[in-house]
């Protein structure tokens, strides 16, 4: 009797329902829950400068980091919806991304809104900071 009630127990776990149940919890994992076979992470964003709230001046450069971000050409920048052109250097692993305020935006206050795209919206990512610009 206990054989069989180990063997039952055995039998159960090891099923596919058991590891579908274990494995698919919606929540998507390196593979982005969309099963199509290509494993992504999300790009991460950080290490702003100037800092969050600086007060800067019109024109001012600033900087972040992105990391798992595969082609640099994935990222784009704006800033008050204006496109801002971005330099991004490969420091392995990640990228320093550097790029200059508009001279025009001027005491006032902006986003640096970034975004990174890519071919599932599981790998897309966004972030960004406020600054203050001064006269």
């Amino acid at each position: 009797m206990k054989k069989a009630v180990f063997l039952a127990a055995f039998l159960l776990a090891s099923s596919p329902i058991s590891h579908a149940a274990e494995h698919h919890s919606g929540h998507g994992g390196a593979m982005g829950g969309g099963g199509g076979g290509t494993a992504c992470m999300k790009p991460h964003l950080s290490k702003f400068l100037p800092a969050h709230l600086s007060t800067v001046v019109p024109g001012a450069e600033f900087s972040f980091i992105a990391v798992n971000v595969h082609k640099p050409e994935q990222i784009s920048v704006t800033v008050k919806n204006i496109p801002v052109p971005v330099v991004a250097e490969f420091k392995d692993p990640y990228y320093l991304v550097k790029g200059r305020l508009p001279e025009s935006l001027r005491n006032t206050a902006a986003r640096v809104n970034i975004k990174v795209s890519a071919k599932s919206s599981h790998c897309e990512g966004e972030n960004g900071w406020l600054l203050k610009i001064a006269e």
